[in-house]
Parts: structure tokens; sequence; C-alpha cells
């Protein structure tokens, strides 16, 4: 049960950014370089790009794929942290 809440919701992103923010979910800063998209990133951080959702959420940038370059993103420690805020 989801308890009210799933993947891809407002409620979802606030809460992982809001864990991001409080320390309740470690993560790494970068900032984005030309040609750079969070679906990459994804796939570099967690071995699938599918999760591009939980960087946006942690950066508090809302559901793109694409961000400008320059942009400072949040990149989870964890992604199933960040997966159980959202189930």
């Amino acid at each position: 049960m989801n308890a009210g809440r799933s993947l891809g919701t407002a409620q979802g992103f606030l809460a992982v950014r809001n864990a991001v923010l409080s320390g309740q979910i470690k993560s790494s800063e970068r900032v984005l370089q030309e040609g750079q998209r969070l679906d990459q990133i994804a796939g570099e951080a967690y071995g699938d790009g599918r999760y591009w959702w939980v960087i946006a959420a942690a950066s508090g940038i809302g559901f793109a794929l694409q961000v400008p370059p320059g942009t400072l993103i949040s990149v989870p420690s964890s992604v199933e942290e960040a997966i159980a805020l959202v189930q």
C-alpha cells in the first residue's frame, strides 16, 4: 500500500527534497555541465537512467530531463532511500 502517495506526485517530490535538505538522505552536489541530462547522471549514479526523477526531486527542479548548464543539482547517495519515501 502506498499510503496515498505514489511515484511522480508533488508529495513524493517534496518528501525527497525535504529529506535531502534535512540531511535524512545524504547527497552530493554538482554543477550540471553543457550537454548533460538527469537521466545520464542517474545512469552513472544508480545504474538506471529511469531514476532521473530522484535527482530532479532532490534538486527541487520538477519534472525535467534537461536543465540548463550551470544548474546546481543534488544527487542522493541512495536511490533506495528516496524511493522508500514515495511508496
